[in-house]
């Protein structure tokens, strides 16, 4: 692989090349063995590779060198990096998933990549549980060294990198998007922190937006990073599960948070459990899966949990305000979703927030997302 990476620019150039995946490009160095071969090589021979269609032969015909040496300029002008797998700083463990990465976009610390890493994924709609455990796990394996891996979601993605940044430990944010593409809109503040403390980690091009497929894509990634996956919350179908199936897939170890069969947030958790994964009672027990640590996961006290930061609230409200204020914390939440968690219509949640929003008690971030 190494012979075959030496030209950088012409590597880069076909990674980047539309219609050319990781699967594809894997095949097509094998036929052609370097960059310059598949540059010349003739357009029926291109069409003859397996899985090789019309239009992927035609981007190859259409690549050159000097897309190439564009893209790697643009990285750099924009303090980014590209990593192709003969790098230094690819991570190993991705090199071995099912369906490697072709390329990487990385920006910040790239030394946390030779970390060890847990993954700490969780519902973007979550309880205040959910929130505190979540900050519990994330602070306590930073402490111990663990690199943090998430989504960069809003809801339990955000609480892992924050409470990890908060620690002074490391945390990896994966993309499903590309560098300076701010998804969710809520997340800039952490999005700059992460450039600027932790690493943020995407296989998408500079600029590229979000779309359906891209978080499959990225969630493959982020158990791919980490030795473990814990999932705090998860209600059933829910799409952290696609993270699940990613580490098994992968053959990793995975981890769920239990909570109350009451509550909608924990349906997929406790069923993982019931199916095999390992329960998550204390935040030690993910130091288990890193012996290398030398840190003990037991005979210590049981760390609290976090308290969800938020204040308590104030006398004088009345039963309603006080029904939809219990159901926000520090993440914010769109109407529409804390209008489905209380039952209640849209408008008549909008108005009692707006209330609240008034009396010092709610804040409203752009597009109607409301937290305490």
């Amino acid at each position: 692989m190494t012979s075959r990476m030496t030209d950088r620019a012409g590597y880069v150039a076909l990674a980047l090349a539309a219609n050319i995946g990781p699967a594809r490009l894997r095949t097509l160095l094998d036929a052609c063995s370097t960059p310059d071969g598949a540059f010349s090589a003739p357009f029926a021979l291109l069409c003859s590779l397996p899985g090789f269609s019309r239009s992927a032969a035609t981007s190859v015909r259409k690549a050159s060198r000097a897309d190439g040496e564009r893209a790697l300029a643009s990285a750099r002008d924009a303090g980014a990096e590209i990593l192709i797998p003969s790098d230094e700083h690819f991570p190993g463990n991705l090199r071995q998933i099912p369906d490697p990465p072709s390329i990487l976009f990385t920006s910040g610390d790239l030394g946390l990549l030779a970390r060890p890493a847990a993954a700490i994924v969780g519902s973007r709609d979550h309880t205040a549980y959910g929130s505190a455990v979540c900050a519990t796990v994330s602070a306590r394996a930073s402490a111990v060294g663990i690199v943090v891996v998430s989504g960069m979601a809003r809801g339990l993605d955000a609480w892992a990198h924050t409470a990890a940044l908060d620690a002074g430990g490391g945390s990896i944010g994966v993309l499903g998007n590309g560098l300076g593409v701010v998804y969710p809109a809520a997340n800039r503040a952490l999005y700059d922190r992460m450039r600027r403390e932790g690493l943020l980690l995407t296989e998408f091009p500079p600029g590229e937006r979000p779309h359906a497929g891209s978080f499959p894509r990225r969630n493959r990634l982020i158990s791919g990073l980490a030795r473990v996956t814990v999932v705090v919350e998860a209600a059933a179908g829910s799409g952290t599960l696609i993270t699940v199936e990613a580490a098994l897939e992968q053959g990793k170890d995975v981890m769920a948070v239990p909570g109350a069969i009451t509550s909608p947030m924990s349906v997929g958790t406790n069923r993982l459990i019931r199916d095999g994964a390992a329960p998550l009672l204390e935040p030690d027990d993910l130091l288990s899966y890193y012996p290398e640590l030398g840190v003990p996961a037991r005979n210590r006290a049981i760390a609290p949990l976090a308290e969800p930061l938020v204040p308590a609230l104030p006398e004088g409200l009345t039963a309603d305000e006080r029904t939809v204020a219990v159901l926000l914390d520090r993440t914010p939440l769109h109407v529409d979703t804390v209008a489905a968690r209380g039952g209640r219509p849209v408008a008549e949640v909008l108005a009692l927030l707006c209330t609240l929003e008034i009396r010092g008690i709610v804040h409203q971030d752009p597009g109607q997302m409301f937290r305490r």
